[in-house]
């Protein structure tokens, strides 16, 4: 048995497009994505739809049916009426390419901001060990297929543009929920969720479960629990007052490093990041005792993660991507690292500490070396010059004093060279990046003693 169906399906790009009218023959059995097959074998040839599996499982289908999402190779033509008329159009919360097909980019940019599973540093993989019920309270996470209909669905993104930035969406709060719930996971997901995932916006409407096609109850049991235990971290007074208290190896690994005792430093702080591994000020002192040792490389591990738990603070975000930006380029300034590999990382960590500092002279210096790093000798000069001018620490002063020194000879200016790195000599004698600095300063005949 058939019949002639109406559908409206949208046809367009980025820039302009409209709904098409068709009338197109339905068998007994199909699904939506039949129907759109046959427009395209019919009457439409260039119409593009993205699809795979056909079978629920790819999640590649997605589309909104009469204002719906769903999968459309999931959604029968029995559904609907045979005089009632179908519309097809394109995910609503991300931005068109073409009819069908939408740019969910933002989901893969979503995806690498959670941080992976982080297991126990003493637990080699083939040790974890957990109980059955701790697998299956994650496990239903796990059947997510990726086909961002709860993206699409989401008030917070669906109609407000701007909240993108901002808001992970339910997808990634499930993936968060999985990771927290899971008991080998060493990595605080609350204080992330609530403070880089936006979870706070969401105000729990159930939409994301609606239409989910794997029948996760994402409300439920993933985005009220993480509500919860946000709750329980950040209002909870003696759970805040105890995250308040500064552990002993904390405050002991900073006391050395004021000594100047960088070992000790560094063993103390691993000590404190054993039990709280996104603590602070553990992870700064860990950073800079590694810096004082000259293990630039070690010390951008350890950067990278102080990034990754800035939080939202627009000052505290801003610190822990200059000083990631400048431990990389002091990295690839020692060899440890190479240029190539890391200068996406570089190149983007500094971008989102100029948009987050308050004038353009706080970064001058990381600039300086940035530009020093790529042979722009003339622009790490000019750079240089406006850090100084500005410089009020110590150390700050003598690294940006090194570079410039780096810089001027290479353009050839001896004199001036020879006298930038005096006085970062006399400021900072025991600079660690002094050590290879003196070596290419030398082999361009210029005085470093």
């Amino acid at each position: 048995m058939s019949y002639n169906a109406r559908f409206r399906v949208w046809r367009g790009d980025d820039t302009d497009g409209e709904l098409e009218d068709f009338s197109v023959e339905v068998k007994e059995g199909e699904v939506i994505l039949d129907i759109i097959h046959r427009l395209q074998a019919t009457q439409t040839p260039d119409l593009a739809v993205r699809w795979n599996c056909k079978a629920g499982k790819c999640g590649s289908c997605s589309a909104e049916v009469n204002g719906r999402p769903r999968l459309m190779c999931m959604t029968r033509m029995s559904t609907y009426t045979e005089d009632e008329v179908i519309t097809v159009t394109p995910l609503r919360a991300f931005p068109v390419i073409k009819d069908l097909v939408t740019d969910v980019s933002f989901n893969y940019q979503k995806a690498r901001e959670v941080p992976a599973f982080a297991p126990p540093a003493e637990l080699a993989p083939g040790e974890y060990r957990m109980q059955q019920i701790d697998v299956e309270r994650s496990q239903e996470f796990r059947k997510c297929i990726e086909c961002f209909l709860c993206q699409d669905t989401c008030h917070v993104v669906r109609d407000h543009e701007e909240n993108k930035e901002s808001f992970a969406g339910p997808r990634f709060f499930i993936r968060l929920a999985e990771l927290d719930m899971h008991p080998l996971d060493t990595k605080d997901r609350k204080r992330e969720a609530q403070a880089t995932h936006g979870l706070g916006m969401c105000n729990i409407t159930k939409c994301c479960t609606e239409v989910c096609p794997e029948h996760i109850k994402i409300t439920d049991n993933a985005i009220i629990p993480m509500k919860e235990r946000v709750v329980d971290t950040q209002y909870d007074p003696l759970v805040w007052l105890g995250s308040k208290i500064p552990r002993r190896s904390a405050m002991a690994a900073s006391k050395s490093l004021a000594a100047g005792d960088t070992e000790t430093a560094e063993a103390r702080a691993r000590e404190r990041l054993r039990d709280k591994p996104s603590d602070a000020a553990a992870l700064r002192t860990l950073a800079e005792a590694l810096r004082a040792q000259g293990r630039f490389g070690d010390a951008s591990k350890v950067t990278r993660t102080q990034l990754e738990h800035a939080g939202r603070g627009r000052v505290a975000r801003m610190e822990a991507a200059s000083a990631h930006a400048w431990t990389l380029l002091c990295a690839v300034e020692d060899g440890e690292v190479e240029l190539e590999k890391a200068e996406d990382e570089i190149a983007t960590t500094l971008q989102l500490a100029q948009r987050l500092a308050s004038t353009g002279t706080v970064l001058a210096g990381t600039h300086a070396l940035h530009n020093l790093m790529h042979g722009r000798l003339a622009e790490a000069v000019e750079h240089a010059r406006e850090a100084i001018i500005w410089d009020r620490d110590r150390s700050t002063r003598a690294d940006d004093l090194v570079t410039l020194a780096e810089a001027l000879a290479g353009l050839g200016e001896s004199d001036e060279s020879a006298s930038a790195m005096s006085e970062a000599l006399q400021l900072w004698p025991d600079n660690p990046r002094l050590t290879g600095v003196r070596a290419n300063l030398e082999d361009m005949n210029v005085p470093t003693a």
